[in-house]
């Protein structure tokens, strides 16, 4: 139900107080008219005392401010508009001179392409530091949503990889992102922010206080020896028993998971 949009603003601001660690992104599509009509509304929610300021902001495509540094400082709250005039009336960025953005809906979907949207700067701009990643169709569809957010989101994030001079995104959107048929969006978002953060496969492979590239990779365990028979020699598979087959199949589908976390 619709309902005005300071009521989801405050949900934000208590989510920020009680998570003193946390950032929040916000891109807002904006069609607000009224002179300083997002500023009022960040005011009454109580979340300006967190925005980041647009004077912080990298122009040129230069790095952005460490995550220890916005939480000190408590700017937690970065905030995007897609109208040109809020940031200098508002002090509220303009997405377009920070992010490049492929194509959302169907025509972000086709395998082996990442195309710009039409407002974004090409995916393979230096000048603009963010890159976000859609991957979703036109019309939401819950029933093909496991299948989107699965191994096909890690095979476009990899396209875009490509597009974008080899840049892992900083965000991903989808639909319905606790829907997958495996790891899912969570998956494909820590192997950005593997390669973002230490230039590993995954964030859980990061070494504290390591150089770039240094990874705990968890070794995979090996297939189980062949079963003997009173001779000492290898039994046939095919002589097994009902009961052995799914533990031989169950370690063959944790081996193909695994292998598409790797690759």
């Amino acid at each position: 139900m619709p309902q005005p949009v300071v009521n989801t603003l405050r949900e934000i601001q208590v989510f920020l107080e009680g998570n003193p660690t946390e950032i929040v992104t916000i891109f807002v599509e904006d069609y607000v008219r009224t002179p300083q009509g997002l500023t009022r509304v960040f005011n009454a929610s109580g979340l300006s005392s967190y925005l980041f300021p647009v004077s912080r902001m990298p122009r040129n495509g230069e790095d952005w401010p460490t995550v220890d540094d916005m939480v000190r400082r408590n700017q937690r709250l970065v905030v995007f508009t897609s109208r040109s005039s809020k940031e200098a009336s508002e002090g509220i960025a303009y997405e377009w001179n920070y992010v490049v953005e492929n194509q959302y809906g169907n025509a972000g979907m086709i395998a082996d392409s990442c195309p710009s949207r039409s407002e974004s700067s090409p995916m393979n701009t230096s000048t603009r530091s963010l890159v976000l990643m859609n991957y979703f169709p036109t019309n939401p569809n819950i029933s093909e949503a496991c299948v989107d957010n699965s191994a096909d989101l890690i095979t476009m994030m990899r396209t875009c990889y490509t597009a974008t001079s080899r840049r892992w995104p900083n965000f991903i959107a989808v639909d319905f992102y606790q829907r997958s048929d495996g790891g899912g969006a969570p998956v494909v978002v820590d192997e950005a922010n593997g390669h973002l953060t230490c230039g590993c496969d995954s964030i859980a492979y990061c070494r504290a206080n390591a150089t770039f590239g240094t990874c705990d990779i968890p070794v995979l365990s090996p297939p189980p020896p062949a079963e003997l028979s009173p001779t000492g020699r290898a039994q046939d598979p095919s002589n097994h028993s009902f009961i052995s087959r799914p533990l031989r199949f169950h370690w063959f589908i944790l081996t193909i998971l695994a292998g598409l976390i790797w690759l």
